[in-house]
């Protein structure tokens, strides 16, 4: 009988890290479909068909079907959680996506995200902040600093785009932070008035916030990957490391 064991994945091991970090924090896990309608992988976000938000998103559209997607973001859930849970809310959830890209080392047409949304009453961007922060931290070490910057999506306002000092070089600049001492990683901000109306909640009363990472793009930072063609080619090189 072979002594060999298997291993767990970086991808799994990254995410059951990160749900034990949200579950600490009150986050309960949330699901949605990976096929989906036009109306949810869009519509709801504020991204009519008009918007020219959609045009970065090279679609797959379901042949046969009436306006049915493999779903491009995971952030169908800002309207689906609420609409089955109520408010307030704390999910965090994560998964596929897919877009009809050109592969290479740093794009591929099916890739992993990871998001998090809470609605309350009294919910601001310090909340935000607090728990963006305390992830960054508990993935890449409590020295790990963050900063803040203007930055669009469709669905928040205002968004946010946040940087986290180099890891590897503590911030005095490297290769991995093209010696800039930062790496831009994640997305961010306040949950737009109408995705909120479009959840069924009264923005004059609910505010929310929410934040997406790359998964991929994580593991690939964490364990010094250089191809995201890797996560998914059941290498037993890569897999085996960990």
């Amino acid at each position: 009988m072979s002594e060999n064991k298997g291993h767990v994945h970086p991808l799994t091991q990254t995410i059951n890290q990160v749900v034990q970090v949200f579950d600490e924090m009150g986050f309960d896990v949330f699901s949605i479909p990976d096929i989906d309608s036009e109306h949810y992988n869009f519509d709801v976000l504020n991204m009519p068909d008009t918007h020219a938000a959609r045009d970065e998103q090279d679609t797959f559209w379901i042949k046969g079907r009436n306006k049915i997607v493999a779903r491009t973001q995971i952030s169908a859930a800002q309207v689906r959680g609420p609409e089955e849970r109520g408010v307030p809310i704390k999910i965090t959830y994560f998964g596929k996506a897919y877009r009809n890209e050109t592969t290479d080392a740093t794009h591929e047409a099916c890739f992993h995200q990871w998001e998090c949304t809470a609605i309350g009453k009294d919910l601001n961007l310090g909340h935000m902040k607090f728990t963006i922060e305390n992830i960054i931290k508990r993935l890449f070490g409590e020295n790990t600093k963050t900063r803040f910057r203007p930055g669009y999506f469709p669905f928040v306002e205002p968004g946010l785009e946040v940087d986290m000092s180099c890891f590897k070089c503590d911030g005095k600049g490297c290769s991995v932070c093209k010696n800039s001492g930062w790496i831009e990683i994640l997305g961010a901000g306040m949950l737009h008035p109408v995705v909120l109306k479009n959840g069924g909640i009264d923005p004059s009363e609910w505010q929310g916030y929410a934040f997406a990472f790359g998964w991929d793009r994580v593991v690939m930072l964490k364990h010094n990957i250089d191809d995201i063609r890797l996560m998914q080619s059941g290498d037993l090189r890569l897999i085996n490391q960990f």
